[in-house]
């Protein structure tokens, strides 16, 4: 169990390094191409977007993976038994999408263009939440080069698509360009979901029962994925009031439409994506580590999943530490390597320090999924969520700009990990 954990580990390094390397790629090029403006626009429905894609996917790659590891069922039912839920599931959203896109844009962004991009948000879901479930199977199994392989593939062909069809939407305006960069996910999922398949094994044999869906499969992934993706949902909803709140306090204390894009694109289209690159190695640490604390969760071995948090948290804080010590001393640096802008290192020398935190989550909440206490990280997510809104909110008008967003995401950060360490240590000691 510890070489699979070891190997996993390093093969999921490996490919979100690559796949981080083709993603800034595709960021690079498309902030290049459409401007800080559009960025702008781009970051401000990005929210929106994070939200659906939360409650679509439901959290069951993480509540399958959790099943598979287990190996006590049988696994074609799980995967093959949730995919008519999900896409029924899926369905209901589109339609929601299709029918309050007008009131999201005009109503809550403040900003009827965005009306367009966000219609095709609700295309995107369905392909995204089956690529997911797939995953999850695999990540159940152990085995992360079909993740990784569909993945690397996926990020290739946004490349490709980015730099060939981008411009040629430009002509038609900003809206259809950021139009067409959302549509990308639907071709870019059928070919990583297509890859997926290929990595099943060819003499599998479905039958009718592995097709209905079992009543205890599906009460028990849900039981797993409803309290994770709650606590996913709030988080996104709190990120989907950011635009929201922002936008409706610096217009009324005397600030233009314009300006609030741009700078909200700044910090969300530059500052966020960069301190957060670095955080597929932490993601590698936690996603292995899911499935290696669910089969001693199953053991009952306490020791052993203390041992293995305590490593993926030390593991995880040595990379974060010195990823931040990079952007403190070189923020202009680091920025204009990536985007060929310094726009937002006076963000980025704050942001840093405060998103290192981030690498002590992770760990902690795969071991919160693994030893069925999901619950925390829905309970953590809300207080977290509500206090960072309220704080945003108040430090607005302060007249601090994005510093206001910053204070709001540190007090955030540090809730939610007090509320879940002292959670998983109390499970511990029992």
């Amino acid at each position: 169990m510890k070489e699979k954990f070891i190997k996993s580990t390093i093969v999921l390094i490996i490919g979100g390094l690559l796949t981080k390397i083709l993603g800034m790629i595709i960021r690079i090029i498309t902030t290049r191409i459409i401007g800080l403006n559009g960025i702008g626009l781009y970051m401000m429905i990005m929210p929106t977007y994070g939200l659906f894609i939360t409650i679509a996917t439901l959290s069951l790659p993480i509540a399958i993976s959790k099943l598979v590891s287990e190996n006590t069922r049988n696994n074609k039912n799980i995967i093959l038994g949730i995919i008519p839920i999900a896409m029924i599931i899926n369905t209901l959203l589109v339609l929601i999408l299709l029918l309050s896109s007008k009131f999201i844009a005009s109503n809550l962004l403040q900003n009827d263009k965005l009306h367009t991009p966000i219609l095709a948000m609700s295309i995107t879901l369905p392909f995204i939440t089956l690529s997911n479930i797939i995953r999850g199977y695999f990540f159940g199994k152990e085995k992360m080069v079909p993740h990784v392989t569909s993945n690397v593939i996926e990020q290739i062909i946004r490349i490709i698509m980015t730099i060939i069809i981008t411009p040629y939407l430009l002509k038609y305006g900003i809206i259809s360009t950021i139009t067409g960069l959302i549509l990308y996910n639907v071709i870019s999922e059928i070919i990583s979901t297509l890859i997926l398949f290929l990595f099943i094994p060819k003499n599998i044999k479905i039958t009718k029962q592995d097709i209905i869906p079992n009543y205890d499969n599906i009460r028990d992934i849900f039981k797993i994925s409803i309290p994770t993706t709650a606590g996913r949902i709030i988080s996104a909803v709190s990120v989907f009031l950011e635009p929201i709140i922002i936008t409706y306090v610096l217009l009324k204390i005397g600030y233009t439409n314009k300006e609030i894009t741009n700078e909200y694109g700044i910090i969300s289209g530059y500052v966020f994506p960069l301190v957060m690159m670095p955080q597929f190695l932490s993601a590698a640490i936690s996603n292995a580590l899911l499935p290696t604390v669910s089969k001693y969760h199953a053991e009952k071995n306490k020791k052993q999943i203390k041992n293995k948090l305590y490593q993926s948290i030390i593991f995880s804080l040595i990379i974060g530490i010195t990823f931040t010590f990079i952007f403190i001393v070189f923020p202009s640096e680091s920025l204009n390597l990536l985007y060929n802008e310094t726009h937002g290192s006076n963000y980025l020398i704050w942001a840093a320090p405060i998103f290192l935190l981030t690498y002590i989550e992770g760990p902690i909440i795969s071991t919160l999924q693994a030893t069925d206490n999901s619950n925390t990280i829905m309970k953590s997510s809300l207080i977290g969520g509500i206090i960072k809104s309220l704080i945003l909110l108040f430090t607005l008008y302060l007249d601090i700009k994005m510093y206001s967003l910053l204070i709001a995401t540190l007090f955030q950060y540090l809730i939610i990990i007090i509320y879940q360490y002292k959670k998983i240590k109390k499970y511990l000691k029992k």
